[in-house]
């Protein structure tokens, strides 16, 4: 059941900022499934700004079949997200509260600190949660921001999305997730989750690349 104070409460879970691990496969936070996909979606800076777009508007998941609601920027301006380079070094955020966008629907894009409600199937799946944006990088090459959920009733965690465009002019779209199962179903029979986690990120995919059929 969700609580009417989720905007309160910090994430569920406590490796918050491990989907950017270069070892995430290797060394997942404890209890949790991790996955890392990802797919060469085009190439040029109009299809990398165009996908950017596409993450940033929350269409990665509404063209995904999930409804994005109730989307609030962070309450306070002490909040900037976590973000880390390459050598695990904190990255300070590139965007601030004052460069806010809103989608033609009036949705504020996604921020540092932002909550949101996700519900609904994406290829048969269900979620619904709350989530809050651990943090946003938009650097000249690539676009990203991670979600983590909060008082989570299906499983628990993380996952990232990102947009890079590559030295040799290819674009290619990630996922990166940690999965920690909730639901009795999930904690019974943990393929589960990993076929959840495949299923969503084939829908992500969809929703962003005219690529793929």
């Amino acid at each position: 059941m969700r609580r009417a104070t989720f905007r309160d409460q910090t994430v569920d879970y406590a490796a918050v900022g491990a989907s950017q691990a270069a070892d995430l496969l290797q060394y997942p936070p404890e209890n949790s499934i991790p996955a890392v996909q990802r797919w060469r979606i085009g190439s040029g800076e109009e299809r990398f700004r165009s996908a950017s777009d596409t993450l940033l508007s929350w269409s990665v998941l509404t063209g995904a079949g999930l409804a994005v609601t109730d989307v609030r920027p962070s309450a306070g301006p002490s909040y900037t997200g976590v973000s880390f380079d390459g050598e695990g070094h904190p990255v300070a955020p590139s965007r601030h509260d004052e460069d806010q966008r809103f989608t033609p629907d009036g949705i504020a894009y996604v921020s540092a600190g932002a909550t949101a409600h996700v519900h609904g199937r994406a290829r048969g799946k269900k979620a619904n949660g709350d989530y809050r944006v651990i943090f946003v990088a938009e650097e000249p090459r690539r676009t990203a921001y991670a979600l983590g959920t909060v008082d989570a009733t299906i499983v628990s965690g993380e996952v990232l999305f990102s947009v890079d465009w590559r030295d040799d002019d290819e674009v290619w779209f990630e996922v990166r997730a940690f999965d920690i199962p909730v639901a009795w179903s999930y904690r019974a029979w943990r393929g589960r989750v990993r076929r959840r986690r495949r299923l969503l990120n084939t829908a992500y995919l969809r929703a962003i690349s005219p690529l793929f059929a």
